[in-house]
């Protein structure tokens, strides 16, 4: 259904614009540039006399007066006169005032507890041992188990034992901050390009400072390195570039046996390249990934399910899925795996 005004608009539909300003002049031409100027309804920023064509035909009595204008108002409002009320004010007061009604005052009475008076009598001929032993018996044993109190009792000025438990002072200790971590990142670079036989560790844990190019030359040269069998870097602000680097390692290095690359900023991309990788490589028995700045979802979640379905050789996969389909798929596959180590373990000592 078209609406009423466009049947109106169907005979400008075929106009010519160009021809119609062909035909203008250039006094037209600037004038009409001037008005589309000034004279734009959709534009905010413009006051509201710019927005559309002057309609008044009272010529100007010339320059805006704030103080003029605001007398002439007061003078027009104080001769316009004022409409009779329906009903005559006279000033009197009607209804009550509104006292607000004070909340009483909650008072607590304590409670008088009456005992038998053969209660009452060994009560107060009880001493402060007997006592104390009454209360570790009406609930606050724990108290007297702990060793924190001191058997021995405390004594007073004079000699007399007054109670035979006193808590005595523990004193706080002290927690240090964890040492920074010592390895010298370029010495271990230059140690693994070098292929060095005595290098078979690498922690790079909580290095903060380490440049994303170094992370990537770390991968570049374990690519042909032999020799290194763990690798960690967790908590390093790691992020997709160099899991892809990594992940390229891992589809030739033929030594590692470990990587942790857990607590950075990788997200599902780099987790997933990781996983692409390992389904290739036959060497790497651990690899933790876990406590990364966001989580890698269900899809994620479901190719590291399947790729440990197919490599028989991760034995410790470090992550804790948050859907109990693929959690309960790589349970059984990390089962599996390790089962299938026991096996050859078990056959190889009875040869």
């Amino acid at each position: 259904m078209s609406l009423p005004f466009r049947k109106e608009l169907e005979k400008y539909k075929n106009i010519n614009e160009d021809e119609i300003l062909s035909k203008l002049s250039e006094d037209e031409l600037k004038q009409l540039e001037h008005v589309l100027d000034d004279l734009d309804p959709e534009n905010a920023l413009l006051p509201a006399g710019f927005r559309q064509k002057d309609q008044t035909t009272k010529s100007a009595t010339g320059p805006f007066d704030r103080e003029r204008l605001l007398s002439y108002l007061e003078k027009q409002a104080l001769e316009h006169k004022d409409r009779e009320d329906f009903v005559p004010f006279t000033g009197e007061k009607k209804g009550k005032i509104f006292i607000p009604k004070e909340k009483p005052i909650e008072t607590r009475t304590e409670e008088k507890v009456t005992l038998d008076p053969e209660l009452e009598e060994a009560l107060a001929s009880a001493s402060d041992t007997e006592l104390y032993d009454l209360a570790a018996v009406l609930g606050v044993h724990n108290m007297v188990n702990n060793p924190k109190f001191d058997e021995g009792g405390a004594r007073s000025k004079d000699g007399k034992e007054i109670v035979r438990n006193v808590v005595k002072g523990e004193k706080v200790k002290a927690i240090f901050e964890e040492p920074p971590n010592p390895t010298n990142v370029e010495a271990s670079l230059q140690r693994i390009k070098a292929n060095d036989p005595s290098l078979t560790e690498i922690n790079l844990n909580n290095i903060k400072n380490i440049p994303i190019p170094t992370l990537k030359e770390f991968a570049k040269a374990l690519e042909s390195n032999t020799h290194v069998k763990t690798f960690s870097l967790a908590a390093t602000r790691s992020n997709d570039p160099v899991a892809i680097a990594f992940a390229d390692m891992l589809k030739v290095n033929k030594t590692l046996k470990s990587l942790n690359v857990e607590s950075n900023f990788i997200t599902g991309t780099g987790i997933l390249a990781l996983i692409d990788a390992l389904k290739e490589n036959e060497s790497l028995t651990e690899i933790k990934i876990d406590n990364q700045r966001q989580q890698l979802g269900t899809a994620v979640e479901m190719e590291i399910a399947k790729m440990l379905e197919e490599n028989s050789k991760i034995l410790k996969f470090g992550y804790q899925f948050t859907k109990q389909g693929p959690r309960t798929r790589v349970a059984a596959a990390i089962t599996k795996n390790n089962d299938l180590v026991r096996k050859k373990r078990v056959e190889a000592e009875r040869q």
